[in-house]
């Protein structure tokens, strides 16, 4: 039996907060329809659009412009889509959206790389950006890749595996100077640093209910009055016609807490996990040799510290952690079933050998330094002892 028990992997989901889980059991008496007119109806409209107001004041974004959906790799696909679709009766079809180009990038998420193959099958012409060492964009490139062709761009805020921020609003700006619309998926960015979508001067943005200490089954996606917009999900006058289907009230009362709770504490977390990332990343420095950290030095989340280790694979240093009770990840949760490297270190040059042997450890709101020493205690002797196993790493030593 380990002697502590460690969630270092809030990248992938995070516990839900304590005042969420409040709300969560008081939501739970909310049964009516939202729709409904009478008054069991009633009272749980009004817990949906107190959330969306909570939503929209965390993002700085007008109520209406935000929609309650299912996931963030449902708004994802939602934005993505609407450059297949060839209704005129749609306003993204009134702004001829249909078959023009999206240009993405090659570190984005899973249901963004997915996405963009099942489309491009469909005969919607992609582009990738490619990314250098550190997984930042190149504004030169990004700016020559656009054409009279392109519908689209869309640019993840931070990354989920590695942490990388991108300049969100210098990408916009070159963007939307060529009249073109603009997406960022920020559902790992969200609840780490600050976002405004009135400064960042975008079209679309995903946020996720679960990465903020929400429930799972919940994001929302932000629509700019005015934008070109396509339901992915028809059938239904919800959210305005634009995601059919009942509303998941429960869900949406524990998203809005989530926000709630965030804007009170991010930033305060934000430089605790700076502190502890820096003790960490020093620590592993100083005592594991052939380590390699992946992602941008400084912009980069706060909470996020990926590495790669010369010759040990990254399932069993996950597995030997887990045993020694730290819970961390091999990279994105959505694609951890995966015997393929992460197309993301992939991209920014990490060898496929090391790409096969990363960790990635994401810090939450109940981490402390204890933790870190933990750590710092645990993980050394576990890389020596794979090392000491592997004839590849003798040899390359």
């Amino acid at each position: 039996m380990a002697r502590r028990q460690i969630y270092m992997d809030h990248n992938a989901t995070t516990p839900l907060h304590p005042e969420v889980k409040k709300a969560l059991r008081e939501g739970m008496e909310l049964y009516g329809n939202p729709s409904s007119l009478h008054s069991f109806g009633r009272k749980a409209r009004h817990m949906i659009e107190e959330s969306r107001g909570k939503v929209a004041s965390f993002i700085n974004a007008d109520p209406e412009e935000v929609i309650f959906v299912g996931s963030g790799s449902e708004a994802n696909n939602t934005v993505l889509s609407m450059l297949m679709c060839p209704s005129k009766v749609c306003s993204c079809g009134n702004a001829d959206m249909a078959g023009r180009e999206i240009i993405t990038t090659s570190i984005e998420h899973p249901c963004i790389m997915r996405t963009s193959e099942c489309l491009q099958d469909r005969g919607v012409p992609i582009k990738y950006l490619s990314v250098d060492q550190y997984g930042k964009i190149d504004f030169e490139e990004l700016a020559g890749a656009i054409t009279g062709r392109t519908g689209l761009v869309s640019v993840m805020m931070a990354n989920n595996e590695i942490g990388t921020v991108q300049d969100i609003k210098e990408t916009s700006r070159i963007v939307r100077e060529k009249g073109v619309l603009f997406h960022t998926d920020a559902v790992q960015a969200a609840g780490k640093m600050p976002v405004d979508v009135r400064e960042l001067d975008v079209d679309f943005l995903t946020l996720s209910g679960h990465k903020i200490y929400g429930p799972k089954g919940i994001g929302a996606l932000y629509v700019r009055k005015g934008t070109p917009f396509c339901p992915l999900i028809r059938g239904g006058h919800q959210e305005q016609g634009r995601r059919a289907g009942t509303e998941n009230t429960l869900g949406i009362v524990g998203m809005g807490k989530a926000v709630e709770a965030r804007g009170k504490e991010m930033n305060t977390e934000s430089k605790r996990h700076l502190q502890m990332k820096r003790a960490l990343k020093e620590g592993l420095a100083g005592s594991i040799p052939d380590i390699r950290f992946n992602g941008h030095p400084t912009d980069s989340l706060a909470n996020t510290l990926n590495m790669s280790f010369k010759g040990a694979e990254g399932e069993a240093i996950l597995l030997y952690l887990d045993e020694a009770g730290v819970a961390v990840s091999t990279g994105s949760a959505c694609a951890s079933g995966s015997l393929d490297p992460s197309h993301v270190l992939i991209a920014t040059g990490v060898p496929v050998e090391q790409a096969h042997g990363s960790i990635r450890v994401s810090l939450g709101r109940g981490n402390t330094m204890k933790d870190i020493d933990y750590l710092l205690e645990v993980f050394p002797p576990i890389i020596k002892k794979i090392r000491d196993m592997s004839s590849a790493y003798k040899r390359e030593s």
